[in-house]
């Protein structure tokens, strides 16, 4: 047992060493594999559901000690602990489903559902840490193009358990070497059919990473697209990291303002064309410009140099005294114009449920915000372009970018502020997500971040772009507008739901079967003992 705990602890290390900043993709389907060797060394549930748990902490606990860096270490060990509970529950899947004909494209259905489920319960779930998120330098990632980050992940998880099913099977034939053959000494038809599940899983497991680097070539090239336009993303940085960063709010409006007005005249210098759009980071404006005259004035004068509008991330003050979190394009002749309100906004960091019980285990629950969700179609029009935005936390969900979609966006914006977050992991983890959804709706990308990293990234998931972190920096680059729609974009949340029905569906088989085979064996027990 104590083998089998440290080796579903390294599984889930594997699974971390694929994230960003490493490059290293390929660790997934290995932590995945060996995760599924140690459920097929058992029966168990309970057993499942531990190992799966363990590998869970090997994963999340190094994967988001950023959650903590200013609030301590509860938040961080609570948040692990929820979505280890997860990989828990699939390891309950796993051993379930295990008992089925094609238990490899079982199990990785199982894996969808969990993620599926993480994503989406409770409060609104957390999708950090799926398995398409470690993808973005990899092999597998153009799969976003077909079925967005759930097909990624579920290819990943298939290459995984299909590894593991060749590993077992290698092991059975090895062990069967020394068993004495029949009467000719050849291989019956049994053991020669034994091997068509195995042949079957390693074909897949060599096809699946094959098929995405294949459909690179279907993807759009960088400049490829309808009609162009230039944008400029503006990372003013922030006096000092922490939760604390916008208690000088007016100098981080200042350190927008002025490196646009020194993009003005670089412009005018000739060293940069002149942007069409300039994107802001999410919280460049903590002070109300609709509420404060001189905000309004710096951002108008800023509009007016660059001669463009401006997509300004604010917070909004509501009359009940709760705020949005918003991005507004603002120009200089006409101020604030189209605005999209945060629709997805993080609990226990921009509110916090049930605030009273969880004020009993940190003083920093009164830290929280008060923010409320906005609606409307996630698409605001700026110098005639549909851009779909996504502000911070939002691109970690599918149906951030879908509205946006089907308002007709015809570029994608990710404004965020990953100031609170110090010098982390997580603004690396949160581009690659950036990257993927590119893929996913073929559609360029351009990421104005607080202190970095802000990037431009092409619909092929390339990064043209990227900033270095907490430095004032602009990104100027002429980038494609497109109309067309991937698969995954059409389809949308329907290929996700049907594998999490059939993952349901075949509980219920492995179920029944399970109770048939012990009902059919209790009838031969009392045929023999009768």
């Amino acid at each position: 047992m104590a083998a089998r705990s440290l080796s579903a602890i390294v599984a889930g290390l594997l699974l971390f060493g694929s994230f960003p900043p490493r490059p290293w993709w390929f660790l997934a389907p290995l932590g995945i594999a060996l995760l599924t060797l140690v459920l097929r060394t058992g029966a168990g549930l309970r057993s499942g559901f531990g190992y799966g748990f363990l590998a869970g902490l090997g994963f999340f606990l190094p994967l988001l000690p950023w959650t903590g860096i200013y609030v301590g270490p509860v938040p961080w060990l609570a948040l692990s602990t929820v979505c280890a509970v997860y990989l828990g529950l699939f390891g309950v899947l796993g051993r379930v489903l295990g008992r089925l004909p094609g238990w490899p494209i079982w199990l990785a259905f199982a894996w969808t559902a969990a993620e599926w489920g993480r994503s989406s319960f409770p409060f609104g779930g957390f999708p950090w840490g799926r398995l398409a998120f470690g993808q973005a330098d990899g092999w597998f990632l153009p799969l976003a193009m077909l079925g967005g980050a759930p097909l990624v992940s579920f290819a990943v998880a298939l290459s995984g358990t299909c590894a593991a099913a060749v590993l077992l099977a290698v092991r059975r034939d090895r062990l069967g070497k020394g068993r004495k053959p029949g009467v000719s000494g050849a291989p019956g038809p049994t053991a020669r059919g034994r091997w068509v599940v195995p042949v079957a899983a390693g074909l897949t497991c060599l096809l699946l990473p094959l098929a995405g680097l294949g459909l690179r070539a279907a993807l759009p090239g960088p400049l490829e697209g309808d009609s162009t336009i230039t944008v400029a993303a503006i990372q003013g940085s922030v006096p000092r990291l922490g939760l604390d960063f916008n208690a000088q709010r007016r100098a981080v409006l200042d350190n927008h303002v002025r490196r646009t007005e020194q993009l003005a005249d670089e412009v005018a210098a000739g060293r940069f064309p002149a942007p069409d759009v300039v994107v802001w980071p999410e919280n460049s404006s903590d002070i109300d410009p609709l509420r404060n005259p001189d905000a309004a004035a710096l951002i108008s004068e800023a509009a007016r140099r660059i001669s463009a509008p401006i997509l300004v991330g604010a917070v909004l003050v509501n009359g009940d005294r709760t705020t949005t979190n918003s991005v507004m394009v603002w120009t200089a002749e006409g101020g604030p114009g189209d605005r999209h309100d945060k629709k997805i906004v993080q609990p226990f960091g921009e509110y916090l449920p049930m605030r009273g019980f969880f004020r009993l285990f940190s003083d920093y629950a009164d830290k929280a915000g008060y923010f409320v969700p906005g609606n409307g179609d996630g698409t605001i029009r700026a110098s005639g372009t549909e851009i779909g935005i996504a502000t911070c936390y939002e691109v970690a969900f599918d149906r951030a970018f879908r509205d946006s979609m089907q308002s007709g966006a015809q570029l994608l914006a990710v404004p965020t502020n990953n100031a609170t977050f110090g010098d982390s992991e997580m603004t690396y983890q949160q581009l690659a997500m950036s990257r993927v959804r590119a893929v996913e709706h073929g559609r360029s990308l351009v990421v104005a971040a607080t202190s970095g990293v802000s990037a431009i990234i092409a619909a092929d998931g390339s990064v043209r772009q990227e900033s270095a972190q907490f430095v004032p920096e602009a990104l100027v680059a002429e980038v494609p507008l497109r109309s067309s729609t991937t698969p995954a974009t059409a389809l949308g949340p329907w290929p996700e739901l049907a594998v999490v029905f059939v993952t349901v569906v075949g509980v219920v088989v492995a179920v029944v079967r399970r109770r048939v085979d012990r009902r059919s064996s209790d009838n031969l027990a009392a045929t023999v003992h009768g």
